[in-house]
């Protein structure tokens, strides 16, 4: 269950309540400061025994393993504004870039690119977790300059993967937006620290994670303090071959009854082909995708890192002007 404190502050009476009864809790923090504590009941507490603090509170029984992601916890979309950007809700935000960054020339002449499709949110690689040790690893806090030198002269956010708690901070000077890769996404020490983080978490789906166990991620971070966690459907791991991952399209209309968290589409890892970047991207729109994150290259094929599913001017172009079209249409639908 979880409860809301009436008068906005967790008094010493809550706390010496919820201490003498042996209750363990954490805290979220909603709107102007008003704390809310889940609750984890002990079973031999009688719940007609918070009569001694009703007056200081309000009690809701969320069934969720995952409580503040829920619905149950708040029923209408979760609307996120990055410099006045919206995503959730009725708001689609683009995120589009290379896969890593490799040289500010390149950078600008993307950013360029896919700022005339319509992308607001500049995404590329600082640092780069690599199956193989051998493998480009990202140019690190140089990459994270050219980033946030780009971005700004093309009037764009940027976006770019944290991969553990001794760059996090680096990251965060230079980034709008946090990426927490897949490998990452049961990262516990990461997320704890992230919930202290005063920027939005882009949360991706982790290799062979079930739903739930991507929303209870998402929990941590929002039950340490960060309510502004923006969640990204980029496949999973199956018995199939043939694409890279395979793109969950369910798991997006599912976690859109489940939770009330913006999801995104990222078709580019879901599928690891650039022939199915934009069927799927759009197929994830129509299933209620909140945003689509995409990679870009001027010359794929000489990428350094995901160069077969990296999409060039020309394809982007195409998917950027079909995303419009989608969204047209799917607001009729509505």
């Amino acid at each position: 269950m979880y409860i809301r404190l009436k008068n906005k502050n967790f008094s010493k009476k809550v706390n010496d309540f919820l201490e003498k009864n042996k209750i363990k809790y954490f805290f979220a923090l909603d709107g102007e400061n008003i704390k809310y504590a889940i609750l984890y009941i002990p079973n031999d507490f009688q719940e007609e025994n918070f009569k001694e603090i009703e007056d200081l509170i309000e009690i809701t029984e969320i069934k969720s393993a995952y409580k503040f992601v829920s619905r149950e916890f708040k029923k209408s979309d979760t609307i996120i504004d990055i410099k006045g950007h919206l995503i959730g809700g009725n708001n689609f935000m683009f995120m589009a870039g290379p896969c890593s960054v490799e040289n500010k020339e390149m950078l600008s002449n993307i950013a360029k690119e896919v700022k005339k499709g319509g992308a607001v949110v500049l995404r590329g690689g600082a640092y780069k977790p690599r199956t193989s040790p051998y493998d480009f690893q990202g140019l690190g806090e140089i990459a994270l300059k050219y980033l946030r030198e780009v971005a700004d002269k093309n009037d764009m956010l940027v976006v770019t993967e944290a991969m553990d708690v001794e760059n996090l901070d680096l990251v965060c000077t230079y980034s709008d937006i946090i990426q927490i890769g897949a490998r990452n996404m049961q990262n516990f020490s990461l997320l704890k620290k992230l919930g202290k983080v005063n920027k939005p978490i882009l949360l991706k789906r982790g290799l062979s994670a079930t739903i739930n166990e991507f929303l209870l991620s998402a929990e941590y971070i929002i039950a340490h303090g960060n309510r502004e966690v923006i969640l990204c459907e980029r496949g999973i791991r199956t018995f199939e071959t043939m694409t890279r991952n395979t793109l969950d399209i369910n798991a997006i209309a599912l976690i859109k009854e489940l939770s009330h968290l913006p999801i995104i589409i990222d078709a580019s890892h879901g599928t690891g082909k650039r022939s199915l970047v934009e069927p799927v991207t759009l197929a994830g729109i129509f299933a209620g995708a909140n945003g689509a994150m995409v990679e870009v290259h001027e010359n794929p094929d000489c990428a350094l890192s995901d160069g077969p599913q990296s999409l060039d001017f020309k394809l982007f172009e195409k998917l950027a002007r079909n995303i419009k079209k989608s969204l047209i249409f799917r607001k009729e639908l509505d």
